[in-house]
């Protein structure tokens, strides 16, 4: 980015642009971004729920890089590299439960569910599976520091950032009544969708209500623009807020079971926020939600969306078809969210745009998350 375009962008909300068009299609940009905005965050990776088992392990590539997840014996989830320490062979190919070690196909070097390399067959000729240059205990597989908050595996490629605790305090603490086990129900509480857009643009979308009466008539009927307020937070996440969160999915007017002892606040309200740099959480009384943001390439994104209860109860039978409701109502939400997002996307081939004009009232949450992105950049 030029001095120029930074110095727009965090310009106060009164006078600011966006973030210019290069920042959506220019693959030179896309690749800065990666390591500026991805590498040197807590990017979300995936979600706990996916390695449920100890022995469990998840191969995932993340901006091109190869990782693997494991959960130990302990139930401690890992991320490393999915590489074999010999000869750089993928070890992994699908998300399996293992009865044994993490073994790699094409010369059998097997390691444990911590990493450590355990085994190296015939490494010393034939027969011989041990030898002095082959030092195990400094051969583990490369490990990507990891942190683990509302069932999001979050991982920092530099392994430079603050710890995940101290960086997000804030958020942590605003949620703290959520800090609890959660409950995922499976299939009928997951979907994804995929958004031939810029990352950026559905992180901008979703912190905002402004677009409410426009884009979701349906949601706005009960949830109006009038009953939302921002949030911004010290310089890590963004969005908003609703004071009339009121579900009944039920034609009995039957709920789900809500989080025990949470605090009178949330009788009624929900908040919506954006945890840079990838993933959309929602908390209510009774269940929470995470999406996480995957850029596949600049045109395309994926978003993975995942719906957790607050009580294990929920997940039985008798609340089967009020779930499936739950998240057919999400879904259509979300996939209303998609015109907008592609069409934005879309605009920013055109040469004259110059980032945009802030609402000094409705924005100031999208303009936290572009002065964000620039502070990254700059850096």
């Amino acid at each position: 980015m030029q001095t120029q375009d930074i110095n727009a962008v965090l310009s106060s909300i009164e006078t600011a642009h966006g973030l210019p068009n290069g920042m959506y299609i220019n693959e030179t940009m896309a690749q800065k971004e990666r390591e500026h905005v991805f590498h040197k965050n807590w990017t979300a990776l995936t979600c706990g729920k996916n390695v449920p088992h100890a022995g469990c392990v998840m191969p995932i590539d993340m901006l091109g890089i190869p990782m693997l997840v494991t959960r130990n014996k302990n139930g401690e989830i890992k991320v490393f590299e999915n590489v074999c320490r010999h000869r750089g062979m993928i070890l992994v190919n699908e998300a399996k439960r293992l009865n044994g070690p993490i073994t790699c196909p094409y010369h059998a070097w097997a390691y444990d569910m911590d990493g450590h390399l355990r085994a190296t067959p015939h490494v010393g000729g034939a027969d011989i599976h041990d030898h002095e240059a082959v030092d195990k205990a400094c051969l583990s597989l490369n490990e990507i520091r990891s942190h683990v908050w509302m069932d999001v595996i979050f991982v920092n490629i530099d392994g430079k950032a603050a710890a995940f605790d101290d960086m997000h305090s804030d958020i942590i603490d605003r949620w703290a009544e959520f800090n609890r086990p959660i409950y995922h129900s499976g299939s009928d509480s997951s979907f994804s969708l995929t958004l031939n857009s810029n990352w950026k643009l559905a992180i901008e979308n979703y912190c905002e209500s402004y677009h409410l009466p426009f884009v979701h008539p349906g949601l706005n009927s009960y949830s109006r623009l009038e009953d939302h307020y921002n949030i911004e937070g010290p310089g890590h996440f963004s969005g908003q807020g609703s004071y009339v969160y009121n579900p009944s999915l039920d034609e009995t007017g039957r709920t789900f079971p809500t989080f025990d002892n949470i605090s009178n606040k949330w009788d009624t309200a929900a908040e919506y926020l954006a945890l840079y740099p990838n993933v959309l959480l929602g908390v209510h009384r009774d269940h929470v939600f995470n999406i996480i943001i995957t850029p596949d390439a600049i045109n395309q994104t994926t978003e993975q969306i995942e719906i957790y209860y607050a009580d294990q109860s929920a997940l039985d039978d008798s609340y089967s078809v009020m779930r499936q409701k739950n998240s057919a109502m999400w879904k259509e939400i979300f996939v209303e969210d998609i015109d907008v997002v592609e069409g934005m996307y879309k605009g920013r081939s055109a040469p004259q745009y110059d980032g945009g004009k802030f609402s000094p009232i409705m924005d100031g949450p999208t303009h936290y998350f572009h002065q964000w992105v620039a502070k990254q950049m700059a850096a």
